[in-house]
Parts: C-alpha cells; sequence; structure tokens
C-alpha cells in the first residue's frame, strides 16, 4: 500500500477548513487539497508524489489554450487508423487518392473562407495577414497538384465529396458568412465591430485545423528514417512539419489571438464552441477515410464477445488520481482530530491530537523517504542487464519486504485511528481522477459489443475510497481490489485488512485472477499503471502501458533491461510489420513497456474514437 504525506499540512482550523454548506467535512476538505502541489515522485508507502497536472497559464494566448484544452481531439486524430497507417508508410494508396481528393475540397473552402474574412477584418494589418494565409493555402493547392501528378490521381474521378468533408466545409462557410446563433450575416452588421466578429469566428473555426495538421506532420515527421527516401508520403509528412506551414499555422493563432482581444465573455465562449466543433469535425474527417487493410488500431478491432475476452487492469493512485489517496485519508486523519485541549468521549475511540498526529505523520514519512531510496538502490544491479523476469521479481521482493514493514510502522502508530467512514466515502466521490480515465472505463464496461473483464488493482488502505470514486461516475462494475480499513460503527479502528500491500501482492493477485477467469475464450490482457510496484504486472500482461513519468519505475526497469517505447510510434512500428492473418502481435513478458502521456492515447489505442 502507499502512504503519502502532505509535504505542508494544512493549517487551517476544522471549521474553516471544512465548509458547512456541503454534506461532509470531507468535500471541502478534497476541494482544498485537491489544488495543492505535491512532490514529484511516488511509490508504495511514504514517497514523494507526481504534482497534479498544472492548470493552463492565463497568459497564454487563447488559441494555445484551446489547443491544450481540447487536446483530445488531436490525440484520437493521431491515433485514427487512417494517420497510423499514412505515418507507417503502409497506407493503401487506393486510401490516399481518396483522401487527397477530399482534402482538395477542405483547401478550396479554406481559400473562400479566407476572402470572406478579410472582407470583415477592419484592421489592415489583420487584412494583410488573411491575404497572405490565403495565398498559402492556393499554394498548397499546387502542391495537391504536385501529388496529383505524383500518383497519377484523376481529380475529376476522385472528386466525390463524402459526408464528413460536406459536414467541415459547411460549417466553415456557413460561420465565414456569419451564419453563426445569435450572429448577425455579414451584409446585416450595422458596425465595422460586428463584422470584426466574424472574422474572429472564422478564424476561430480555421485555426485548430492549421495546428492540428502542423502538430501531425511533425510527429510523422520524427517516426521517419533520414536515410529512407522510399517512404511513399514522404513528400506529405515534409510539407506538414515544415517551417513554413508552422509559420502559416502561427499567424493563423495569432490573427485569431489579436481579432479576439475586444470581445465580451460571452463572444469568447462562442469563439470557442466553434473551435471544438472543428476539432471534431476534422477528426470525422480523418475517421471517414475508407480502409481497405488490415490495421493494428484500435485494439478491439477484430474482438469476438463470443470467443474473445478483454482484460483489463489498472492501478489507482496516480495512475487514475491525480492526488494519492493516503494523502487524502491523511489530510482526513489529522484536520478531523481532536486538539490537544478537548477531551473524548469515553465511548469512542481513543485518538492523538491534531498536533501530535502531523508529527508522527512526519516522522513516518522522513523515516520511509530515507528508507524507500536506500532500498531501491540496494536492488539496482551495478549495471544494466538484460531483461530477466524472475530475476526482477527476485529483486522486488526485497522491496516488498520493506514496504510492509513500513505499513506495519503506520499502523502500529495509531494515526489511522477515528477516521469516519462518511467521510471517507464522501472524499471518493469527489476525488478528482485524471481527465478522460473515467470516460475510458465507462465506454468500456458499457460497450454491449465487448466482453471485458475489469480490475482495479491498489495499494490504497481503505477500499471504500476507490469504490466511492468509481461509483460516483457510475463505474460500479468494476472489481477493486485493494486493503480495508476495519470500522467499528462506522469509525476506522486503525487496522487494516491486508490484502495487497506489495509489488508481490499486486502481481499475485493479477496471476490469480487471470487463472480464476480461464475459459475456453481467448483472453488479452493490458494493465496499465505508474510506479514500480505495478512493474510485474505491466511485464506480466500481453500489453503494458506506463502512465505518467515516475523516475524511480523507469530507473528500476532500465537497469533490469526493460524497453519503454512510446506508444504512438510503437503503434507505427507495428503496422509496418503487420499484414493480413498474422498471428497476434501483443504477447507479455518480451520485456517491452509503452509510455503514454495521457488517459486519451490509452482510449484511442483500445477502443478508437
Amino acid at each position: 500500500m502507499r502512504l503519502l504525506f502532505p509535504p505542508n499540512p494544512i493549517k487551517t482550523s476544522p471549521t474553516t477548513f471544512f465548509n458547512l454548506q456541503f454534506p461532509s467535512r470531507a468535500l471541502s476538505l478534497l476541494r482544498s487539497f485537491s489544488v495543492r502541489r505535491l512532490p514529484p515522485e511516488s511509490s508504495m508507502a511514504i514517497p514523494p508524489s507526481k504534482s497534479a497536472k498544472p492548470s493552463v497559464d492565463i497568459e497564454v494566448g487563447l488559441a494555445r489554450r484551446f489547443w491544450i484544452k481540447f487536446n483530445r481531439e488531436s490525440v484520437f486524430a493521431m491515433y485514427s487508423p487512417f494517420c497510423v497507417c499514412l505515418a507507417s508508410g503502409n497506407l493503401n494508396i487506393k486510401t490516399f487518392r481518396h483522401y487527397i481528393a477530399q482534402d482538395f475540397h477542405f483547401l478550396k473552402a479554406f481559400a473562400q473562407a479566407y476572402e470572406l474574412a478579410e472582407g470583415c477584418a477592419d484592421d489592415d494589418d489583420a487584412k494583410i495577414t488573411i491575404t497572405k494565409l490565403r495565398r498559402d493555402v492556393l499554394s498548397e493547392l499546387k502542391m495537391h497538384d504536385s501529388v496529383v501528378q505524383d500518383w497519377g490521381l484523376d481529380l475529376a474521378k476522385e472528386c466525390s465529396i463524402n459526408s464528413a468533408t460536406v459536414k467541415y466545409t459547411n460549417f466553415l462557410l456557413a460561420t465565414a458568412s456569419g451564419k453563426v446563433e445569435g450572429v448577425k450575416a455579414p451584409g446585416k452588421l450595422a458596425t465595422p465591430f460586428e463584422k470584426t466578429k466574424v472574422a474572429a469566428y472564422t478564424l476561430g473555426a480555421m485555426t485548430p485545423c492549421m495546428r492540428l495538421y502542423s502538430f501531425l506532420g511533425k510527429e510523422f515527421k520524427a517516426l521517419l528514417d533520414p536515410n529512407d527516401v522510399c517512404h511513399p508520403y514522404r513528400k506529405w509528412i515534409d510539407n506538414y512539419s515544415s517551417e513554413s506551414f508552422e509559420e502559416s499555422a502561427m499567424q493563423t493563432e495569432e490573427l485569431l489571438d489579436k481579432l479576439s482581444v475586444s470581445l465580451t465573455g460571452e463572444e469568447l465562449d462562442i469563439i470557442e464552441k466553434l473551435y471544438h466543433q472543428a476539432m471534431k469535425l476534422e477528426l470525422d474527417f480523418f475517421l471517414a477515410q475508407p480502409l481497405i487493410q488490415p490495421t493494428v488500431i484500435p485494439l478491439i478491432k477484430e474482438h469476438n464477445p463470443a470467443e474473445d475476452q478483454l482484460m483489463i487492469f489498472s492501478d489507482f493512485d496516480l495512475t487514475c488520481t491525480t492526488v494519492d489517496s493516503s494523502a487524502i485519508l491523511a489530510e482526513i486523519a489529522i484536520v478531523t482530530a481532536p486538539k490537544s485541549d478537548q477531551s473524548q468521549p469515553e465511548n469512542q475511540i481513543a485518538r492523538m491530537s491534531s498536533a501530535d498526529l502531523r508529527n508522527t505523520w512526519d516522522l513516518l514519512s522522513s523515516q520511509y523517504t530515507e528508507e524507500y531510496e536506500q532500498c531501491i538502490e540496494s536492488i539496482l544491479p551495478a549495471e544494466q542487464v538484460e531483461f530477466n523476469y524472475e530475476n526482477l521479481h527476485k529483486a522486488l521482493e526485497k522491496l516488498s519486504e520493506f514496504e510492509k514493514r513500513a505499513n506495519d510502522r503506520v499502523i502500529e502508530s495509531g494515526v489511522l485511528k477515528g477516521l469516519n467512514l462518511e467521510d471517507i466515502k464522501k472524499a471518493g466521490e469527489h476525488l478528482i481522477l485524471h481527465t478522460g480515465c473515467a470516460s475510458f472505463f465507462q465506454n468500456v464496461v458499457k460497450n454491449e459489443n465487448l466482453n471485458t473483464n475489469v480490475h482495479i488493482l491498489s495499494y490504497c488502505w481503505c477500499g471504500d475510497l476507490i469504490r466511492s470514486a468509481f461509483s460516483s461516475g457510475g463505474l460500479k462494475e468494476l472489481n477493486v481490489h485493494a486493503n480495508e480499513f476495519t470500522f467499528r460503527e462506522s469509525i476506522s479502528t486503525g487496522e487494516i485488512v491486508k490484502k495487497v500491500e506489495s509489488p508481490i501482492d499486486k502481481v499475485k493477485a493479477f496471476s490469480d485472477i487471470l487463472t480464476n477467469s480461464r475459459n475456453k475464450k481467448k483472453n488479452l490482457t493490458v494493465y496499465i499503471g505508474d510506479s514500480v510496484g505495478d512493474l510485474l504486472c505491466l511485464l506480466g500482461a500481453d500489453i503494458g502501458i506506463v502512465i505518467g513519468s515516475s523516475s524511480s519505475l523507469r530507473r528500476v526497469g532500465k537497469r533490469f533491461g526493460v524497453l519503454f517505447v512510446p506508444l504512438f510510434p510503437g503503434l507505427v512500428k507495428k503496422q509496418k510489420e503487420y499484414t493480413e492473418g498474422s498471428s497476434s502481435i501483443w504477447k507479455g513478458l518480451t520485456g517491452t513497456l509503452y509510455t503514454v502521456s495521457s488517459w486519451a492515447e490509452v482510449h484511442a489505442f483500445i477502443l478508437g474514437s
């Protein structure tokens, strides 16, 4: 189990800390704690923890803020089967021809939209920038002519427009014509300022497309072998990863920022909605490209519920959550503890004072942090070795013994006595999960076309906290394997029913679940985790996905020969090798783990869009 203490315990009084407007004191506790920065690393008992993802800098421009806010759609576009195949170089030529024909309609709509925006702008510099951007689009259309010649395309035959292309081009031209809800058409606008608003709205609908193509071009370019001149789509990649295209994307964003300066909050909300809608329509465009070849993505594409079973396992603390559950439990214990001058009712479980409790937590935390680092150093080979699962398992047995001793000290200290079950459940209900985590699990368990089994394996002291966190999002179907508090009349006794305390406990639970689930169906296992405690499970699964950036996980893994591969490049590599009728390309115990930076990547890879 993990034990994480806040580096600077909250100093406010219980009355201030727990706002009485909430049904439970734990709710406001959680809200107060959730914005605090935690240390950068987390492990089992009292490691420092990865900090919560920082909020967007308010000084960042409007276009950049929107790009960050709607990052999910850009990830899903990159992970679309079309883009994975294009990046790999084995995209079927018929699909590429169809795409080029559709993109031709996109570019014509862009040129027309820029022309309409230029007529609405009342600033000479803005007009000059828009004119330049329109010329860039016309140059891009010429690039299409070059591609057409290279591939022998006949646009007269290839130009039938599909519904996804129609939806975006109609949306863009309607916006550029002022046909936005609550906005007058340009011909009816009374003032130059009202026209400028339409120009801003138009840029709001165009900017995400420019930024997305620049993003994809650079991502694909980074995967090209400089010596490989045979990649059939290198010219496309070179164009969208070029400095000139990046310059056009930046100019579009800067122009959007400039045109939006004088707009009201309500008008900025309109631009945000237009930006998001454009991103979604662009994603639909990539997904609509017809594929006539086998692909490695999404993982469930060939899933047959009658024959297959998808087993998904996940850690909880900092894999799913933005703060460690032990930190929440520690805060509840400290804040709800009696003051030193308060008398305690005889019929209640005796608790130490808040001051003594804080001091005890600090001592336990310091001791754990020092000994944890020493333990990690003691299990590392002097030099990097070849991957051997059994050797790694043996090394982590020593870490497991240390973790159990640390947890025994916590129990013996009495710091967990007196926590109210209602406070714990309320804290769980309002525990902040990483963006996209809950929606991923919701899509898994509610997909009637999937035969899935989902398990949460956690060192959390109190399984009730986890169950509350997921049940608030309608995810009661998840199987939770964690430790449990013991309660007397809903008040914790300070004891723990120990079920999953260490890396060895966790991998045993993982193995037992797989053994008990064996049937005639074909199992495919995925494990998602973030720390050293997850390492054995990550490697034992068919697919191990590391989320976050735990330095201790990578240090231990690399020293024991584990290879960490970013998921998208890994998929592109597998797509290059993938052919019709290939046997399963996923199997465990290979020593390779895949890294992601968000749950959007996990979702896009496993489920698709």
